[in-house]
């Protein structure tokens, strides 16, 4: 495999380190917590720009709000909180306060899809990348390691408009280069392939290669890309790889309806239909295991991406 892994580190600290050298590079940006500071590795930029740091307490719809007037006097708001609580939560906030009229909110949520794991079903939500996707001018961003994270972080605040920035709470293998640009709504081509197109986001893109190796083994030669960025979706570089393939597989740590997929399916349709298997959760709630047990259950791991690459093959 090209790509391999020395350590293991969560997404979520990605974020925080992106976010404490915002404090030293950008005077501009604020960042916005709602009581979860640790869980949103917040701490170092509390420590070097603790007059731009603002505790909002268990207020999430408040700290939309607040984000959403800081951004009118020329802040860069990156809002903190676990991802139900930055989505569903606070939808009609994000909707009439931000989206609607463009603000320039970063709104980052952590312990995003399954792996939060033991804290339970109620906390796990597999249907914010649909919710935030389908508000107009909203970039919807799921990088896959804490490197990717942490570029992402960076790549936001340049950006502008609101953004979503969704990552996770478990230690995951660290694979990308710690050097490789992060441009927001271009894919990255990992691994060339002849015979299907395996697109994948977040912690599935790591699952996917470990899949893609082992078919190897078997003689199936697959095309791994990673799409950190759902919205704006790189149509280029997914249409290219299937006029090669003919075949794809997506795979995201997500409900099916609503996720990666769907978009990349009715991209498809519009432009090369093409056959498609879906690697994601089958339109249910989660529950309380660790978060290999329910990747494994819910086949999102990476041999429920071999399965489905043997299944479009067969």
């Amino acid at each position: 495999m090209k790509y391999t892994y020395t350590e293991k580190k969560d997404t979520r600290s990605g974020f925080g380190a992106g976010l404490a050298e915002l404090a030293d590079k950008n005077p501009n940006v604020v960042a916005l917590c709602a009581d979860l500071i640790g869980s949103l590795k917040m701490e170092k930029f509390i420590e070097k720009a603790p007059e731009r740091f603002y505790q909002v307490g268990i207020a999430e719809a408040n700290m939309m709000g607040l984000a959403a007037g800081l951004s009118i006097t020329g802040k860069i708001p990156f809002t903190g909180t676990f991802a139900n609580f930055s989505t569903s939560r606070v939808y009609d906030q994000i909707r009439q306060s931000i989206a609607y009229s463009d603000k320039n909110v970063k709104i980052c949520a952590s312990h995003a899809g399954l792996t939060l794991g033991e804290d339970g079903a109620t906390h796990q939500v597999l249907e914010d990348i649909g919710m935030m996707k389908m508000l107009p001018g909203m970039t919807v961003i799921n990088p896959c390691d804490y490197n990717q994270t942490k570029a992402a972080t960076l790549a936001i605040a340049d950006h502008q408009g609101p953004v979503y920035l969704r990552f996770g709470r478990p230690a995951v293998p660290v694979f990308i280069p710690e050097d490789m640009p992060f441009e927001i709504g271009k894919g990255i081509l990992l691994q060339e392939g002849t015979d299907v197109t395996i697109v994948a986001t977040g912690h599935l893109v790591w699952e996917s290669l470990v899949a893609a190796e082992e078919l190897e083994k078997e003689g199936i030669s697959c095309e791994v890309i990673n799409i950190h960025t759902i919205k704006p979706l790189d149509e280029e570089i997914i249409l290219k790889s299937v006029e090669k393939t003919g075949k794809i597989v997506t795979a995201e740590e997500h409900n099916y309806l609503g996720g990666l997929g769907e978009s990349v399916a009715g991209m498809l349709a519009r432009k090369r239909p093409t056959r498609q298997e879906f690697v994601a959760v089958n339109d249910t709630f989660g529950e309380s295991a660790t978060p290999a047990e329910l990747m494994k259950k819910y086949k999102i791991d990476a041999a429920a991406v071999k399965e489905a690459v043997k299944r479009i093959l067969a």
